[in-house]
Protein backbone atom coordinates (compact mmCIF):
# COMPACT_ATOMS: atom_id res chain seq x y z
CA UNK A 1 0.00 0.00 0.00
CA UNK A 2 1.57 3.38 -0.89
CA UNK A 3 1.37 6.32 1.52
CA UNK A 4 -0.70 8.48 -1.19
CA UNK A 5 -3.36 5.37 -0.60
CA UNK A 6 -2.80 5.71 3.06
CA UNK A 7 -3.00 9.70 3.01
CA UNK A 8 -6.23 9.69 0.79
CA UNK A 9 -7.83 7.52 3.01
CA UNK A 10 -7.36 9.47 6.01
CA UNK A 11 -8.82 12.44 4.07
CA UNK A 12 -11.74 10.55 3.66
CA UNK A 13 -12.54 9.84 6.84
CA UNK A 14 -11.55 13.47 8.46
CA UNK A 15 -13.31 14.68 5.38
CA UNK A 16 -16.27 12.52 6.49
CA UNK A 17 -16.12 13.94 10.53
CA UNK A 18 -15.89 16.89 9.52
CA UNK A 19 -19.51 17.18 7.17
CA UNK A 20 -21.09 15.40 10.53
CA UNK A 21 -19.69 17.50 13.16
CA UNK A 22 -21.09 20.44 10.62
CA UNK A 23 -24.27 19.46 9.98
CA UNK A 24 -24.71 18.78 14.16
CA UNK A 25 -24.40 22.55 14.21
CA UNK A 26 -27.24 24.87 13.93
CA UNK A 27 -26.02 28.04 12.45
CA UNK A 28 -28.89 29.92 14.54
CA UNK A 29 -26.96 28.39 18.11
CA UNK A 30 -29.26 25.41 18.53
CA UNK A 31 -28.48 22.23 16.96
CA UNK A 32 -27.16 19.72 19.45
CA UNK A 33 -26.29 22.11 22.12
CA UNK A 34 -29.53 23.18 22.34
CA UNK A 35 -30.98 19.75 23.14
CA UNK A 36 -28.81 19.70 26.48
CA UNK A 37 -30.47 23.01 27.33
CA UNK A 38 -34.19 21.99 28.13
CA UNK A 39 -36.29 25.13 29.21
CA UNK A 40 -33.45 26.86 31.47
CA UNK A 41 -33.66 24.21 34.14
CA UNK A 42 -30.78 22.14 35.12
CA UNK A 43 -28.17 21.77 32.42
CA UNK A 44 -26.65 18.43 31.13
CA UNK A 45 -23.03 19.34 31.07
CA UNK A 46 -24.10 22.80 30.00
CA UNK A 47 -24.74 24.58 26.47
CA UNK A 48 -21.82 26.42 26.13
CA UNK A 49 -19.12 23.20 26.77
CA UNK A 50 -21.29 21.83 23.66
CA UNK A 51 -20.93 24.77 21.94
CA UNK A 52 -17.11 25.00 22.13
CA UNK A 53 -16.66 21.36 21.72
CA UNK A 54 -18.13 21.49 18.11
CA UNK A 55 -16.44 24.90 17.06
CA UNK A 56 -13.00 23.38 18.21
CA UNK A 57 -13.42 20.19 16.31
CA UNK A 58 -14.79 21.92 13.51
CA UNK A 59 -11.42 24.06 13.16
CA UNK A 60 -9.37 20.91 14.30
CA UNK A 61 -10.61 18.58 11.65
CA UNK A 62 -10.34 21.18 8.85
CA UNK A 63 -6.99 21.98 9.80
CA UNK A 64 -6.01 18.31 9.45
CA UNK A 65 -7.74 18.21 6.36
CA UNK A 66 -5.52 20.66 5.05
CA UNK A 67 -2.41 19.57 6.19
CA UNK A 68 -3.51 16.20 5.14
CA UNK A 69 -3.91 17.29 1.48
CA UNK A 70 -0.85 19.33 1.66
CA UNK A 71 1.13 15.63 2.62
CA UNK A 72 -0.29 13.78 0.10
CA UNK A 73 0.64 16.39 -2.59
CA UNK A 74 4.16 15.91 -1.24
CA UNK A 75 4.03 12.28 -1.73
CA UNK A 76 2.22 12.10 -5.50
CA UNK A 77 5.78 13.55 -6.54
CA UNK A 78 7.67 11.28 -4.01
CA UNK A 79 5.93 8.69 -5.83
CA UNK A 80 7.24 9.30 -9.58
CA UNK A 81 10.89 9.46 -9.19
CA UNK A 82 12.01 12.84 -9.79
CA UNK A 83 9.56 15.96 -9.73
CA UNK A 84 11.40 17.03 -12.92
CA UNK A 85 9.88 16.83 -16.24
CA UNK A 86 10.90 15.28 -19.02
CA UNK A 87 9.88 17.51 -21.69
CA UNK A 88 11.85 20.21 -20.49
CA UNK A 89 14.73 17.99 -20.08
CA UNK A 90 14.84 16.98 -23.84
CA UNK A 91 13.93 13.45 -22.97
CA UNK A 92 10.35 13.32 -24.53
CA UNK A 93 9.77 10.00 -26.07
CA UNK A 94 7.38 10.92 -29.52
CA UNK A 95 5.47 8.48 -30.82
CA UNK A 96 4.51 8.53 -34.01
CA UNK A 97 1.14 6.39 -34.91
CA UNK A 98 -0.18 8.93 -36.96
CA UNK A 99 -0.59 7.98 -40.67
CA UNK A 100 1.69 10.32 -42.62
CA UNK A 101 -0.98 12.51 -44.76
CA UNK A 102 -1.56 11.31 -48.37
CA UNK A 103 -0.83 13.33 -51.24
CA UNK A 104 -3.68 13.59 -53.94
CA UNK A 105 -1.60 12.86 -57.34
CA UNK A 106 -0.84 16.28 -58.89
CA UNK A 107 -2.53 17.08 -62.32
CA UNK A 108 -0.15 18.12 -65.44
CA UNK A 109 -1.26 21.79 -66.44
CA UNK A 110 -0.91 20.96 -69.93
CA UNK A 111 -3.07 18.72 -69.57
CA UNK A 112 -5.99 20.79 -68.17
CA UNK A 113 -6.19 23.19 -70.72
CA UNK A 114 -6.86 20.49 -73.43
CA UNK A 115 -10.21 19.29 -72.25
Amino acid sequence: MSTFTIFLALIIIVAFLLVVVIMVQNPKGGGLSSSFGGGGGAQLGGVKKTTDFLDKSTWTLATLLLVLILLSNVTILDGTGTGESRVINGQQEVETNIPAPVQAPVENPEEQGTN
